[in-house]
């Protein structure tokens, strides 16, 4: 099967399964990444440019809605989202080091699993890094737990206003309300280079590409960087905020950033399970299935962990708490399934916040897991 007609026979399958309802619960575009792991197992292939420039898409068109608000809700929570983006990720490594002293399992194939469950790359990168000739028991532990360390998300973020019965529209405006800006309008004639604003779109994307492959140093040789998710987001939240340089106008019209944000993330998550679903069934097979429920733990218990301090502790909005979940995750698709449940973007400003703490730490956690557990 042609890379082409793939993508769109997984985006249609995907799209029906994702609008099943169960008890209200629906996995919506999520669906297409379960169909992605699917195909991927038996074979199927895709590029990864796919993948990276979906990523880009998604975040992006993201980073531009929300970006007139961002600034404000950061202001106001900054602490509270940088404390969260240490707690997720540290309860997962904790839980890690739980699971390599008691288990017995290799502390690389234990962070590899870590990585998975917080579907974090560069952690991975990190962990592999750290494991040298062992890498490949890292590469192993990811594949394994990554697909329910997104699914796991989604899901969560689902699960959650409804198991607390929580009136979406009533949340909602609260939430618009605690987030209303007043724009000032620029005084003068804007220049508008093009009608569809794909000018400013491929500025901030490429401006966002070059800032996340900007490379800082880590304690221990690891190196960090912004990667495509975090600096295509961060150039979007600028570009959203201030809306022009000067008289020229760098806003996109909402309606295409919807569309783009969509097609996205759509175009990601195929790629991402395709990926993901490649020798999914034979790794688990040959390292057993009590590596899933270890991956699982990692996912589940760093969540609830979040949720928990964000609600009871600090006092965030649902919508804010989740949000700065998904970030703390580093989960893209939770934030994609977010947006649908909110019916708001600006749950992606907890998202952002969260998101770029949580990466270090991630890197970190991994690294020194493997250094001091071997």
């Amino acid at each position: 099967m042609s890379n082409l007609l793939a993508i769109f026979v997984i985006a249609a399958i995907g799209y029906a399964i994702g609008a099943i309802k169960i008890k209200g619960i629906e996995l919506g575009t999520a669906g297409v990444l379960l169909v992605a792991l699917v195909f991927g197992h038996f074979g199927v292939k895709i590029d990864a440019i796919v993948r990276n420039f979906g990523l880009v898409c998604f975040v992006g068109s993201v980073g531009f809605i929300a970006g007139p608000k961002f600034f404000r809700d950061f202001k106001h929570n900054a602490t509270k989202y940088i404390l969260l983006g240490f707690v997720i990720i540290f309860s997962g490594a904790a839980v890690c080091t739980l699971i390599v002293k008691l288990a017995g399992i290799r502390p690389e194939l234990g962070v590899g699993l870590m990585t998975g469950a917080l579907t974090s790359t560069p952690g991975l990168a990190a962990a592999q890094e750290a494991a040298g000739e062992m890498s490949d028991l890292a590469t192993t532990g990811y594949a394994i737990a990554y697909p329910f360390g997104v699914v796991g998300v989604v899901l969560f973020v689902q699960l959650v206003p409804k198991l607390m019965h929580v009136d979406l529209d009533a949340e909602r405006k609260r939430f618009e309300a605690a987030n209303t800006v007043e724009l000032k309008a620029y005084e003068g004639k804007l220049i508008h280079l093009d009608e569809f604003g794909l000018f400013p779109l491929t500025s901030c994307i490429a401006l966002g590409i070059l800032l996340g492959n900007v490379k800082i140093p880590l304690p221990g040789g690891a190196e960090f960087s912004l990667g495509t998710t975090g600096g295509p987001l961060i150039v979007g939240l600028l570009f959203g905020h201030f809306a022009h340089i000067g008289p020229l106008d760098i806003s996109v019209p909402v309606p295409i950033l919807k569309t783009l944000r969509e097609l996205g993330l759509m175009l990601f998550l195929i790629g991402a399970g395709v990926s993901g679903g490649a020798g999914f069934v034979e790794t688990l097979q040959r390292e057993g299935p009590m590596l899933f429920v270890y991956g699982a733990l990692m996912t589940l218990v760093p969540m609830f962990v979040g949720y928990f301090i964000a609600s009871k502790l600090m006092k965030l909005s649902l919508f804010n708490n989740l949000g700065s979940i998904t970030g703390g995750m580093t989960s893209t698709p939770a934030l994609g399934t977010l947006i649908s449940v909110a019916g708001t973007d600006d749950v992606a400003s907890a998202y952002a916040a969260t998101y770029p703490i949580a990466l270090v730490s991630v890197v970190l956690c991994s690294q020194f897991i493997v250094l001091l557990l071997r």
